[in-house]
C-alpha cells in the first residue's frame, strides 16, 4: 500500500503494522559526511541541512534496510515492511524495515499511482502557458529575520518546488512583526512600534527574501512575461509583502520597494489596525479602509502592484473594491456561512466583492478545517459554486500557519492535483492552480 505522510498517527498507517508499503521522502541522519547509509530517517520534507533531525515522532519514520541505500539529491521512494512501535516511547513510532529503493518510474506504476497523474497533465501538458502559483507562502523560513543575527539557515524551496511541480510562490516577507506575538493561539498587537521600526524591519525582511532567492537559484519575477515563461524545473518567486506598515504613512514607499526590492505583490494589513485600515481579528478603528489605503491601492494600480487584501474587513474589502481600478487578491482564507468572532475566514458576500473585480480568492490549507486533500479540494469547489471557478486560487500560508497544514510542503502539491481534478475539469483545475492569478498579475501589472 502506499503510505501519505498525513497517514502517520492515522488508523490507517496503524493497521499497516506488517505490511509491505510505499512512501516518498527525504533522507537524513545524524552524521553530516553521510550520503548513503542502511540506518537513517525519512522526513517528508528536506530538512535545512543534512543533519537536521525531526523531533516529533510523526514527522519522520526510521529506515532499516539490509545494505547501504544511497541518498539521491532529491526525495526518495522506498518500499519496505511497516513496523508500529506501541510500546517504547523513546523510539520512533514507525520503522519501514528491509528497505529498498525504488527505481525509475514506469509507466505502469505511474498509471497506477493516481495521486500522481493530475499534476504534470496539468502544468505541463495540457496548459503549458500556465505556471502553477502559490499566492501566499512564507517558504524557507524566509520569516526569520533576526534569528542567529539574522542569519538563520534557510530550508530547501527550490528543490520541492521542483519535485511537486510548483512553479511560482509569491514569497512574502512580513512587515508588523516586531509590533505582534502570539497569545492564546493568536496573532495579536502588543505594542505600538516606534517612528521607523517597521519600516527598518522591511528592509530585513526584504533582503532575506532576495538572500533566499539568490541561495537556492530562485528567478525574482518583475513583469507579465517573467511569469508567463515561469515553470516548475526552474522555479521563480514573486516578491510579497504581507501588510504595508513600513509606508507609515507615506505612500510613496511603496514606489521605493517596487523599484529598489522589486515588489509586485502588497497585502495592505496584517494582525494590527494600521494606517491603511482595519483588519478581521481586531476591534476595527477606521470604518474599513483610509485614505491612505485608498492611495496606497491607487499607487499600486498606477505602478503595477498586485493588491491583496488578505485580512482585511469585508468594510475594509468593499471600499477597496471601489477605489481599485485593478483586480483585487484576497490570498488565503476560505468560505464560511457562520463567521465567528475574529475568524479569519470570509463570507460569500465578502469573496463576492473580490471577484466583482475580476480577483482571486486564496484557498488556504489549515488541516483543522481541511483534514484531508478531498476535502481541500471541497474547499476550492464551495468558494467556485460562490464567485466561479475564475475566481479561486491556492494560497498556503507556507510556514506561516500557526497549525499543522494539509499541504505541508511543495512537494506534495501532485496530491491536491488529483483531488482537484476529480472535482473540476483539467482546464479548471489549471484555472485554481495558478492561471487565475496569472490573469490576475497580468492586469495589475500592465500600465
Amino acid at each position: 500500500m502506499r503510505l501519505s505522510w498525513h497517514d502517520l498517527g492515522t488508523q490507517r498507517a496503524d493497521k499497516a503494522h506488517g505490511k509491505s508499503v510505499e512512501i516518498r521522502g527525504w533522507p537524513t541522519t545524524a552524521l553530516p559526511t553521510t550520503r548513503c547509509a542502511d540506518t537513517f530517517l525519512l522526513t517528508p520534507e528536506p530538512g535545512c541541512c543534512v543533519t537536521c533531525l525531526p523531533r516529533h515522532p510523526l514527522t519522520a519514520i526510521e529506515v532499516l534496510a539490509d545494505a547501504p541505500i544511497d541518498f539521491p539529491s532529491s526525495a526518495m521512494r522506498l518500499t519496505g515492511t511497516l513496523h508500529v512501535e506501541s510500546d517504547d516511547p523513546t523510539a520512533w513510532r514507525y520503522q519501514l524495515r528491509d528497505a529498498k529503493l525504488v527505481g525509475g518510474v514506469t509507466r505502469r506504476s505511474l498509471m497506477a499511482a493516481s495521486s500522481l497523474i493530475c499534476l504534470p497533465v496539468v502544468t505541463r501538458a495540457q496548459v503549458p502557458a500556465g505556471p502553477t502559483v502559490d499566492i501566499h507562502s512564507h517558504a524557507g523560513k524566509v520569516l526569520y529575520v533576526n534569528s542567529h543575527g539574522g542569519n538563520e539557515p534557510f530550508t530547501p524551496v527550490a528543490e520541492p518546488m521542483r519535485q511537486g511541480g510548483m512553479a511560482v510562490i509569491c514569497l512574502a516577507a512580513v512587515a508588523d512583526s516586531p509590533a505582534t506575538h502570539v497569545t492564546e493561539n493568536r496573532i495579536r498587537p502588543f505594542r505600538d512600534p516606534g517612528p521607523g521600526e517597521l519600516y527598518a524591519h522591511i528592509q530585513r525582511g526584504f533582503a532575506r527574501v532576495h538572500k533566499l532567492a539568490q541561495e537556492q537559484g530562485l528567478a525574482i519575477i518583475r513583469d507579465a512575461a517573467g511569469l508567463r515563461a515561469a515553470r516548475a524545473e526552474q522555479p521563480s518567486i514573486i516578491v510579497s509583502c504581507e501588510g504595508a506598515d513600513f509606508t507609515e504613512g507615506k505612500p510613496d514607499r511603496v514606489d521605493e520597494a517596487y523599484q529598489h526590492w522589486q515588489l509586485r505583490h502588497l497585502q495592505l494589513t496584517h494582525y494590527r489596525p494600521n494606517e491603511l485600515g482595519d483588519i478581521q481579528t481586531e476591534p476595527p478603528v477606521h470604518g474599513g479602509l483610509t485614505e491612505a489605503g485608498a492611495e496606497v491601492i491607487r499607487r499600486c494600480n498606477k505602478i503595477g502592484v498586485v493588491v491583496d487584501v488578505a485580512h482585511g474587513t469585508y468594510d475594509l474589502v468593499k471600499k477597496a473594491a471601489s477605489v481599485t481600478t485593478k483586480p483585487l487578491v484576497l490570498s488565503h482564507t476560505s468560505l464560511t456561512q457562520r463567521p465567528a468572532l475574529w475568524t479569519r475566514l470570509i463570507t460569500p458576500d465578502h469573496a463576492k466583492a473580490i471577484a466583482s473585480t475580476g480577483g482571486v480568492i486564496g484557498i488556504w490549507p489549515i488541516k483543522e478545517i481541511f483534514g484531508t486533500y478531498a476535502s481541500y479540494a471541497a474547499g476550492f469547489a464551495r468558494m467556485a459554486d460562490v464567485v466561479g471557478v475564475d475566481h479561486v486560487g491556492l494560497g498556503t500560508d507556507l510556514l506561516g500557519l500557526l497549525g499543522p497544514s494539509t499541504l505541508p510542503g511543495y512537494a506534495e502539491l501532485p496530491q491536491l492535483a488529483a483531488a482537484l481534478c476529480a472535482k473540476f475539469t483539467v482546464d479548471e483545475t489549471a484555472k485554481l492552480l495558478g492561471g487565475n492569478y496569472r490573469r490576475v498579475f497580468e492586469a495589475s501589472i500592465a500600465g
